[in-house]
């Protein structure tokens, strides 16, 4: 790459150039290189994009299923050629590794190609009817234009899982992008355009949040899909329940990984740093908390911290790089205030990290991978960072680690390290998260299994898999029954 790469929205089917406020794109790792650079849409594109989604949702719904998967697996072998190119850039814009970013365009084809193939499944149902002659058919059908808010995290899969689905039973799209990450967006919609998507059927939006309730709240829009946090998730499910508007929202998590007393130690230390410093930590589904049972705290703990040392943290371009930084400084600072915050506090112990880099790094948006061991109850425990900090407790019995999986708000995912039947069969009852994982980290998600959390981590149908027909179908329930029977 030269220089910066320009940026743009696509409008019902046109690239365009809106008038807005500068939108820069900036590498995390080197301060002031601009990745690429354009300008944000306003309430006109808005308005066109709906106008555009609404007037193509008639002939898209009546696309027949197996031709819009097509387009879907041709834009798929579009990421997969360009998966070195885009990856790279998607290193640059977001700060994941390299490999990541190459993983992660690849992931969103696989998603891509697995929505596609819906077309091929039962996409109704038939049920037996108490009167004779007749037959009782569930028929889905499209809901209409749907608004999609993605987040900065993972800037081309998380899209991909709900633009995908959406667009396979038949809706248009209008999506907000995360401003911090509008050049992988432009990617992943340049795919779908070159795939065949017609004019309309997808907008790209390059808008700031002030102007996206313009979105949210358009008359044109039937339904609304959001992945962030949860302070914003909650704002955006009472103004949708002020609307009578269905929606769907994948929120934050603080999730736990418990490690028993006759836990793999070595599978649970890889495992966990992986769920917890992959991706700098900034994932909703990484492992933030820890707790470990008493008998095997202390080398657990000795096993955990002489690992997590050994990760390498600088640019994220370099093959020997580990962990990148974070999405940007103010990402950065907010996770190094919450840690200092925590330093000064009884019951804190910095077991590793915690200290601002004072070499190269410094200028970046940089922090070493963190672990701090809490005798109790703390806001290292409760909040959610977004960062690459683990926080550990130990408990005294298996029984008592388990309860403190279920210690937050969130329920998004948690990870138990055991060989007991009895307590992976007590996990599964009480645990109460969308994603459990059984030794192995708590980050992942396959595109042919419902994905989402509980409590305050989620809101309305799972995502992904045969789930995500809930949300982006209606049905109609349809009695059968000929005028005249034919004749025995």
């Amino acid at each position: 790459m030269t220089g910066p790469v320009a940026l743009r929205s696509l409008v019902g089917g046109k690239w365009v150039d809106p008038d807005g406020t500068d939108l820069v794109d900036l590498d995390p790792a080197r301060p002031g290189t601009v990745v690429a650079r354009g300008r944000l849409a306003g309430t006109a594109e808005i308005d066109e994009a709906v106008r555009a989604a609404c007037d193509a949702a008639a002939s898209w719904a009546a696309t027949p299923f197996p031709v819009r998967g097509e387009i879907l697996a041709r834009a798929a072998t579009v990421l997969d050629t360009h998966a070195d190119e885009w990856g790279t850039e998607l290193c640059r814009e977001e700060g994941k590794t390299r490999a990541e970013g190459v993983g992660e365009v690849r992931r969103a084809a696989e998603i891509l190609r697995f929505h596609g193939s819906a077309g091929l499944r039962p996409v109704g149902d038939v049920y037996a009817s108490p009167r004779p002659d007749e037959q009782i058919q569930v028929v889905r059908r499209p809901v209409g234009p749907v608004a999609v808010v993605t987040p900065f995290n993972f800037p081309i899969a998380i899209p991909a899982w709900k633009i995908a689905p959406a667009l396979a039973y038949g809706n248009p799209v209008v999506w907000k992008p995360a401003s911090a990450v509008p050049l992988l967006a432009m990617r992943l919609a340049q795919a779908l355009v070159e795939g065949g998507l017609p004019p309309g059927v997808l907008s790209m939006l390059l808008i700031g949040n002030t102007d996206a309730p313009a979105l949210l709240e358009h008359p044109g829009i039937r339904r609304v899909t959001f992945t962030g946090s949860t302070s914003v998730g909650r704002r955006i499910i009472a103004r949708c329940g002020e609307l009578a508007r269905p929606v769907q929202t994948e929120m934050g998590g603080k999730n736990a990984a418990a490690v028993l007393t006759d836990a793999d130690l070595d599978l649970a230390v890889d495992q966990i740093v992986a769920g917890a410093f992959r991706s700098t930590g900034q994932k909703c589904t990484a492992t933030s908390r820890v707790i470990v049972t008493e008998p095997v705290a202390e080398e657990f703990l000795d096993r955990l911290v002489r690992q997590v040392s050994t990760i390498r943290v600088g640019d994220p371009g370099d093959d020997g790089t580990d962990m990148g930084p974070l999405v940007s400084a103010a990402a950065r600072d907010d996770v190094q205030a919450a840690v200092d915050a925590a330093g000064g506090r009884e019951g804190v112990r910095l077991l590793c990290g915690g200290t601002p880099y004072t070499d190269e790094r410094a200028d970046g948006a940089f922090l070493p991978p963190t672990v701090v061991e809490l005798d109790g109850d703390d806001a290292l425990w409760r909040d959610e960072l977004f960062g690459p900090v683990l926080t550990v407790r130990r408990a005294a019995t298996d029984r008592e680690a388990l309860q403190l999986v279920n210690d937050s708000v969130f329920g998004l995912s948690a990870a138990v390290f055991t060989n007991g039947l009895d307590a992976v069969t007590a996990a599964i009852a009480t645990l109460d998260v969308g994603v459990l994982h059984i030794n192995s980290e708590t980050a992942g998600a396959d595109p042919h299994v419902p994905f989402g959390g509980a409590r305050d981590s989620g809101f309305g149908p799972k995502e992904q898999g045969v789930a995500a027909r809930e949300f982006f179908t209606t049905t109609t329930t349809v009695y059968l029954r000929p005028a005249r029977p034919l004749a025995p």
